[in-house]
């Protein structure tokens, strides 16, 4: 296949995680990498959950660690679908840089983003069903990309709800190591170890 028929999709947020990926369609393989000229923020993208969103936006000399994903084309509206309420625009390959010295494939690179920033309030507040999910997704690129996913967003001393027993994110993950996702969250959160202590039930 040619570098003109591969397209490849920047995962920031839920994508990054494999099994929430395959629950909307085809992809292939998969390079962490991270994003220059955008900012990751915590933004209400749509109040149908009750629940907020990563989203990025242009943001110049700005950062976010993120996956480049490969998807067929005539995948895409299914993942524009699954995107509503973003913009999806090209990207350039030196927008791109790999965390292992891996070399990029050729192709068309996407991002979905976001214009302006909404800030997360209580009725759309930061979900942990949600986090859970974009977290697992990050461990599965090692623990300093995870801790680099907490440092380049942006938004935190926003509302966070323990949603774990009644999931507002409809692609919930309820086998994600909780445990290990509370020590992450410590020292980013406002809840405590005892409040994030509560899992999914079975």
């Amino acid at each position: 296949m040619s570098a003109a028929d591969r397209h490849f999709l920047l995962g920031y947020g839920s994508l990054i995680n494999g099994q929430s990926r395959a629950k909307t369609g085809e992809t292939g393989n998969v390079w962490p990498v991270k994003l220059h000229g955008f900012e990751r923020h915590w933004a209400v993208m749509s109040l149908e959950y009750g629940m907020s969103s990563v989203a990025v936006i242009e943001a110049p000399s700005k950062a976010c660690n993120g996956v480049l994903v490969e998807v067929p084309y005539d995948q895409f509206p299914l993942f524009d679908e699954r995107e509503v309420g973003y913009r999806r625009s090209q990207i350039e390959a030196d927008q791109l840089s790999a965390y292992q010295d891996d070399v990029l494939p050729a192709g068309t690179y996407w991002v979905y983003h976001t214009d302006d920033v909404i800030d997360p309030h209580h009725e759309c507040p930061i979900a942990l069903s949600y986090l859970d999910v974009i977290l697992a997704g990050c461990l599965e690129h090692g623990d300093a990309f995870a801790q680099d996913f907490l440092t380049l967003t942006k938004g935190w001393a926003s509302p966070l709800l323990n949603d774990r027993q009644a999931p507002r994110y409809p692609r919930v993950q309820p086998d994600v190591p909780t445990e290990r996702l509370n020590t992450l969250l410590a020292p980013i959160t406002t809840l405590s170890i005892k409040e994030l202590s509560v899992t999914y039930e079975s």
